[in-house]
């Protein structure tokens, strides 16, 4: 619908001002919403993804410019289809069908507004949880739009030092917007909420992607965390993921792996504050953790 369309689009950080009825925005969206993907997903925390996964939805196009992003060929080339709001809402409802334990919306800020209408078409028949999986870029004004339409909310929080924030995603704001954001996700949904069978219904889980040479930093992460929000509050999820092939861009730091002490220290420092959550394996730090895009699950659009 065209009522749904930004005309001075204001829903990331970046606000470009995009007129999205002509032209794509900052991210890459523009008068219709994209998705890449639409499948049953394993490969997300154990809380998220469960016995039969979790419902990811893959939106095209992101407001980072991350220089080492695993998904580049949706986040920066933008590959995907045009859908309607109708044939989303239809989409969460055949994943929940699937056994999906909760709906997955991955790199969604750039389609809120479709995404409200579709959970509103949705709802009557959609029972599970809803999940908003971001890179934590996101406007706290963006986020109060969806109050009560998300249960979980899964960000990442990948730098403190706005100098790496610039250098290697294109947003000297990062931290800035980024812990702003995840201070409105906890006030929206409070303490993490645990189901018997171990599966998240509430709550946020923070990712952090800890980098080659970057331990210090992610260490100032998993500290503003804790003093901000203690250890009962949210769930920290540390990853060894990186993976330099995906990696553009000049700087020789980020063309290696993260070493195992570097990866150690920042999770012994987790330890030490008692911070609740998951610690990636090392073994994660390969491509293979990374789905494939052929519009699986997209189609039609009607």
């Amino acid at each position: 619908m065209e009522s749904l369309v930004p005309s001075h689009c204001t829903l990331c950080p970046r606000l470009c001002g995009a007129d999205r009825t002509r032209t794509a925005g900052f991210c890459g969206g523009g008068s219709e919403v994209r998705i890449a993907r639409a499948a049953l997903h394993q490969w997300e925390e154990p809380c998220i993804s469960g016995s039969r996964g979790s419902g990811a939805v893959f939106f095209s196009g992101c407001p980072l410019r991350c220089c080492f992003c695993q998904n580049r060929e949706i986040s920066r080339e933008n590959f995907g289809a045009a859908i309607t709001t109708r044939r989303l809402a239809d989409i969460f409802l055949e994943l929940e069908q699937q056994g999906a334990h909760n709906i997955n919306l991955v790199s969604p800020t750039q389609y809120v507004p479709w995404i409200l209408e579709a959970l509103e078409l949705a709802r009557p028949r959609l029972s599970i949880p809803i999940v908003y999986n971001t890179g934590g870029y996101e406007r706290v004004e963006t986020l109060r739009m969806l109050e009560g339409a998300v249960d979980i909310y899964l960000p990442d929080l990948k730098y403190v030092d706005s100098a790496r924030g610039k250098k290697y995603s294109g947003a000297e704001d990062y931290f800035a917007a980024a812990s702003a954001a995840i201070e409105e996700m906890v006030r929206q949904t409070g303490p993490f909420r645990l189901g018997e069978d171990g599966l998240l219904q509430k709550g946020v889980v923070v990712r952090h992607l800890v980098l080659p040479g970057g331990r210090k930093d992610s260490a100032a992460v998993v500290e503003w965390l804790w003093q901000r929000f203690g250890c009962e509050t949210v769930l920290l999820s540390l990853m060894s993921q990186y993976t330099p092939s995906f990696y553009q861009g000049p700087w020789k730091e980020l063309t290696r792996p993260v070493s195992s002490y570097e990866y150690n220290q920042v999770v012994n420092r987790a330890a030490e504050l008692g911070m609740p959550g998951y610690m990636q394996e090392k073994s994660s730090a390969t491509a293979d953790y990374t789905p494939s895009f052929h519009l699986e699950g997209v189609y039609p659009s009607h």
